[in-house]
Parts: structure tokens; C-alpha cells; sequence
């Protein structure tokens, strides 16, 4: 799969005239090679993929993590650096660059300080990005990206029914995110197990809780903390972090009631649901991304709330892919797009969201995400 990646990237740089591609987004990295859990910038140490036209591709990595390097990188060699010694990573890349006419970097997502060395290395003229090559080659998933993707959602179901099931009044935010957790590790293990030859991926989720509860709620982002839920709560789940099985990742989230919910709040949550299901009504192939969310914010408008944020965005092995459902982007959906799509209102006092992922497909879209949406059954 790696390797099939890697050639057909190559094409691709031939294609457009580029001679040498430098990679250095992690999910970049591993989809074209299949090594991850690096360390990486956020300790000062760049891993960068160089990609040649022609040649056999090359792998710049610390020299702490060779070791994985060599267990899981589907490169043709790889290159060890290790700190303070000689010129580090710097080492390799004037021979990787010094005779190509084009180089393509990826202009959003190059460590700065790799960045102004390639800048010393390569005119400004030579330089290109290497971003939309790759953003068009990761829109249509394959067949088996799209079983990742449908795996992520049984594994993001079983996190959304712990939660559910541990919400209630008396109980702090942090043992829903406990629940969460654990469940979608024993589920993400259990499919590992069943349909995966890959000892070495974690099934663990790794990543903080978004959830909000009360007077909270409106706060978008919230993780989960100490505060104890008590009846009447409002309460927010979102796994859109979370829900990451096999690097795959999806968006999913709900909004609930504990007990009993007010008339005013239950208003607007419907409101939210109707804007989703307006954009779901307007999303199949031949559409654009954007009449997508234009659908969804009629709504929202209509029902004299304020203009949405975007209505969605494509996932994959990144939480944020192309397209996104948002004003502006033209992009005609395809079959094999995996899409996360939200409603959502805002006022001062409440927030509602309720978001899902679907395949689309040549007649409409299949769901990934499932969990109840009618305000009877999030009354909790």
C-alpha cells in the first residue's frame, strides 16, 4: 500500500515537472510510508521525507527513533541524525536538492527552521508546493481506507454510548471521559485483533476529552474537568479528536439533556438538527462542497440565528482534508469523499451541535457515525 502511495506520488511530481518533493507533515509522512510516532518538532527534532521524481525515496529522521524507522518506513534508505552532531538533519539535504530544477515543499506545514535552511539552499524561483499534488491524491480514499473509515465509526459509537451511559446528575465531567476512553480502546483492540496484521498500533485513545456540561456548554472546545452534572444540565460530547482507529480519523458529536431540558434550549437544538439534515438533503456527487454548506446555513439563517461557521470538512489520516463545506470552496464531491458534516446554533446562553461522518457515494452518502438525534431520546 505504502509503496503503491509512493509511485504513484512520484508519477504525480512528474507530472507536474518537479524533481524533489520535501515532506515534512507527519500524516504526509506516514501516508506515503507508513512510519509515525516520531518524535518531532514539539521537541526540536525534524523527520523530513525526501522524495525524488526518479530515485529511491529518502528518510531524514532522528537517530533515536531508527529503530522504528526501520520496522515500519517503506522507504529506499533512510538517514539517521542524532543531536549536536555534524550538520543534524541539514546533512543530506544540499545533494537531495543541488541538481533539481523544481523543489516542492509543503508550504503550511514545514518546521520553520527547515524552512529557512531549504530557502538558503533553493532559489525562490525553483521552489513550488507540493500540497495540492497530495491533497488530490488523499480525497478519494480506497477500499481499504474507506474499512478504516467505517471501523472509526463502530469504535466512535461505543465511545458516544459509554459516555451517554455515564452521564448523570452527581457525576463529574471526568469519568465520562474515563468511560469514553476506555471503551473505545477495548473496541478499537477488538477490531485490531479481527481484521488487522499490525501488532504495533495502539488501539489507546489520544486525545483530551471535548466535552461541556451547564453553563459551559457555549464553550466550544471545553475538556472535560471536575465539574459535577446535576439535573437540567446541557451537556456537549465530541470525538472528533478522539475517533482515530488506525490513524483514521472522523468527526462525531451530540448534544444532551440531563432530566429535563427548556423549552428554549430544545428550540435551538432543533434548529441544529434541521441545519444537518439540510445539508445531508443537498450532499451527493455533482454538487459542490460549498452548495453543501450553503444548504445547511439557509437554515440557520432562516430560523434567525447568526451565520454558521463551515458546515464541515473532509477526514481522513488528517483531522482537516480537502474539501472543506464552507463558502468559497468549488470542489465537486466525489464518490469515496469521507465527509464530516455538523449542525450547530449558538446563542449567549446554550450551544447545540450534533455532527456525523458519511462515504459519499455515487447515489447520495453512507453513514459512518451512528447515535440517536430525536430530542426524546437525548433526554438522558
Amino acid at each position: 500500500m505504502f509503496t503503491e502511495r509512493l509511485l504513484r506520488f512520484q508519477s504525480q511530481l512528474t507530472r507536474a515537472d518537479v524533481d524533489v518533493a520535501l515532506i515534512t507533515d507527519e500524516d504526509n509522512v506516514y501516508y506515503l510510508t507508513g512510519y509515525y510516532d516520531y518524535l518531532h518538532m514539539d521537541f526540536g527534532r525534524p523527520t523530513i521525507l525526501v522524495v525524488s521524481k526518479s530515485d529511491e525515496a529518502l528518510l531524514i529522521t532522528p537517530s533515536i527513533d531508527l529503530n522504528t524507522a526501520k520496522h515500519s518506513a517503506h522507504v529506499g534508505r533512510i538517514a539517521p541524525w542524532n543531536d549536536g552532531m555534524g550538520d543534524e538533519w541539514r546533512a543530506e539535504l544540499p545533494a537531495a536538492v543541488r541538481y533539481a530544477g523544481k523543489v516542492a515543499v509543503e508550504p503550511n506545514n514545514i518546521p520553520p527552521v527547515v524552512r529557512a535552511y531549504v530557502d538558503e539552499l533553493v532559489t525562490p524561483t525553483r521552489l513550488t508546493s507540493a500540497t495540492p499534488i497530495l491533497n488530490q491524491m488523499r480525497m478519494i480514499k480506497s477500499p481499504v481506507e474507506l474499512q478504516l473509515a467505517r471501523h472509526a465509526g463502530t469504535v466512535a459509537a461505543a465511545m458516544m454510548n459509554a459516555g451517554r451511559a455515564t452521564i448523570a446528575a452527581g457525576v463529574p465531567e471526568y469519568e465520562v471521559a474515563i468511560a469514553t476512553s476506555q471503551a473505545g480502546a477495548r473496541k478499537a483492540a477488538e477490531l485490531l485483533a479481527a481484521h488487522y496484521d499490525d501488532a504495533d498500533m495502539s488501539p489507546n485513545t489520544h486525545f483530551l476529552q471535548i466535552m461541556a456540561s451547564g453553563g459551559d456548554v457555549v464553550k466550544t472546545h471545553h475538556r472535560a474537568s471536575t465539574r459535577v452534572m446535576k439535573h437540567g444540565d446541557p451537556v456537549f460530547l465530541c470525538f472528533c479528536g478522539m475517533t482515530n482507529f488506525h490513524r483514521f480519523k472522523l468527526g462525531f458529536d451530540r448534544s444532551f439533556w440531563i432530566g429535563d431540558a427548556s423549552d428554549d434550549q430544545v428550540a435551538v437544538y432543533e434548529v441544529a438538527v434541521a441545519s444537518q439534515q439540510a445539508a445531508l438533503d443537498a450532499m451527493r456527487p455533482g454538487v459542490t462542497a460549498e452548495s453543501v454548506h450553503a444548504a445547511y446555513a439557509d437554515v440557520i439563517q432562516t430560523a434567525g440565528y447568526a451565520y454558521p461557521f463551515r458546515c464541515g470538512r473532509a477526514t481522513g489520516f488528517s483531522f482537516l482534508e480537502t474539501p472543506q463545506l464552507v463558502t468559497g470552496d468549488t470542489t465537486i464531491l466525489q464518490p469515496g469523499m469521507v465527509l464530516a458534516v455538523d449542525g450547530s446554533v449558538s446563542v449567549d446562553t446554550y450551544r447545540a451541535q450534533v455532527g456525523d461522518s458519511f462515504i459519499v457515494t455515487k447515489d447520495g452518502w453512507e453513514p459512518l457515525t451512528y447515535h440517536p438525534k430525536a430530542v426524546e431520546k437525548v433526554i438522558l
